[in-house]
């Protein structure tokens, strides 16, 4: 027996044919009796898993019994809510806890009696480690700086996002209340809460990744999360041009108009690099301006030593409480900024930035959902009407032609990349309608998606007037 645990465990298995799998298979069943969970974790070395398909749904079937078993087990003798909330933010407290944890772990797993293979253990004790004090299956997700967006759609069912395409993680959580568990994680350190009252919340990790959560009875099919993972290195214009996003050209243009205090919309879709080329060219702002940003979720992270951050706040759970980006735009006019930066507007704050970037805080920056710079100036036009304030719509245009200066299309392609399309000057006004010019466009490729942002000759630079 041993033997054939030897082959199983030693990454041989790729010789082995269905039927000769079998055999060892029933040899184990044999032996160790019939406990489904059992003879599935047995069987679940990665070699295995990877080469017999066919296997894998027994084998996650047993590896969730295995730790909803233990699960039970800890639980029977800790109520863990309340030792961590007795821990707190004390980090030698915190420590002696999980260090606890970690042993009541090994306990009940070896109370089952189920594993004796080192290696299996110890990955299983990991796992139920990080289930029970951190963010479980996403636990290691979060580690790996190649994964820029992580979706749990159900408990079983888990997807990222790598090097711009989406596939399956296989990895899952041990039910619905594991999932549960970790939005709580993620939400109680910096006050905010889930319920069925208000079964959904947007929250920030600690190292400022984006995360949106939902719960039943929203979400039919268990709870969500959606996170949007905050890079630790800070991206630069040069890394913008080595991964295709723009051109050198592009870049030192973009850099121009900052430095020349030009009003910037930058516009996209979900997922298009938005904030990252907004937190980009945020950076050439001169480092003796005072900025202040302003967003729902913290993302920003500008490398000036002059910043504010604030960051808007839901109402409490009787319905008080609540900060909206309009109301920190409108303070942010109080508190002699050089700059304003806005993470997104979405509402009747576009009616304030616009007041600001023509009321002497020339140089701020936005972003918005839009697909075209032309749909941008429409989406600002419909913010400001719901400001609630009753504006003829040529009124309105007048403000945006006025107070916008550039914008700037960001797009997520099919293969993944996100690249600027479009880098637009706002030139004037003919009767009610805005006029624009392309100073960059970008020209696909006859035969692939591969294209490149050219100057459009003929116009104009705004950047140095």
């Amino acid at each position: 027996m041993q033997k054939k645990g030897k082959l199983l465990h030693g990454g041989k298995a790729k010789g082995l044919f269905l039927h000769e799998l079998k055999d060892v298979f029933d040899s184990i069943i044999e032996k160790c009796g019939t406990i489904d969970h059992k003879k599935a974790f047995l069987l679940s070395a990665p070699a295995v898993v990877k080469q017999e398909k066919v296997l894998q749904p027994a084998v996650k079937e047993g590896r969730t019994n295995l730790k909803k078993e233990v699960n039970r087990k800890l639980f029977e003798k800790i109520d863990l809510r309340k030792m961590e909330h007795q821990v707190g933010n004390n980090p030698e407290a915190k420590e002696r806890f999980h260090a606890d944890i970690k042993d009541k772990i090994k306990s009940a797993v070896d109370e089952t009696g189920l594993i004796q293979i080192g290696k299996d253990r110890d990955v299983m004790i990991n796992e139920i480690f990080d289930e029970v004090t951190g963010l479980g299956a996403i636990q290691e997700l979060l580690r790996d700086d190649d994964i820029s967006e992580i979706m749990v759609n159900r408990h079983d069912k888990i997807y990222i996002e790598k090097a711009g395409k989406i596939k399956d993680s296989y990895r899952e959580f041990t039910d619905s209340e594991a999932v549960i568990r970790a939005i709580e994680r993620i939400v109680m350190p910096i006050g905010r809460s889930i319920d069925e009252s208000r079964p959904y919340v947007d929250a920030r990790l600690a190292d400022g990744s984006r995360v949106n959560a939902v719960i039943p009875p929203l979400a039919l099919d268990g709870p969500v999360i959606t996170i949007r993972k905050f890079s630790k290195n800070k991206l630069t214009t040069n890394d913008l041009v080595k991964f295709a996003s723009l051109t050198q050209d592009a870049a030192d243009y973009l850099e121009k108009c900052v430095k020349n205090r030009k009003n910037i919309l930058i516009s996209g879709g979900t997922g298009s690099g938005k904030t990252t080329l907004l937190n980009v060219i945020s950076s050439f702002i001169p480092a003796d301006e005072r900025i202040v940003t302003i967003e729902d979720s913290a993302e920003l992270k500008l490398p000036q030593e002059h910043v504010v951050r604030l960051e808007a706040r839901p109402a409490n759970i009787e319905g008080r409480g609540e900060i909206t980006i309009r109301d920190l735009v409108k303070n942010s006019l109080r508190m002699r900024p050089d700059r304003i930066v806005v993470g997104e507007c979405r509402g009747g704050e576009a009616l304030d930035m616009l007041q600001a970037m023509n009321t002497g805080h020339d140089g701020s920056i936005t972003t918005v959902h839009a697909n075209t710079p032309r749909d941008a100036l429409s989406r600002v036009e419909v913010m400001v009407l719901m400001a609630g304030m009753d504006l003829p719509v040529k009124a309105i245009r007048e403000q945006i032609k006025s107070a916008i200066n550039i914008v700037i299309q960001q797009a997520r392609f099919k293969d993944g990349k996100r690249r600027v399309t479009h880098i637009s000057e706002i030139t004037g006004m003919e009767s009610d309608t805005i006029l624009m010019h392309n100073i960059f466009e970008f020209v696909k490729s006859a035969d692939s998606m591969d294209g490149q942002l050219r100057r459009v000759d003929g116009f104009a630079e705004i950047a140095g007037r």
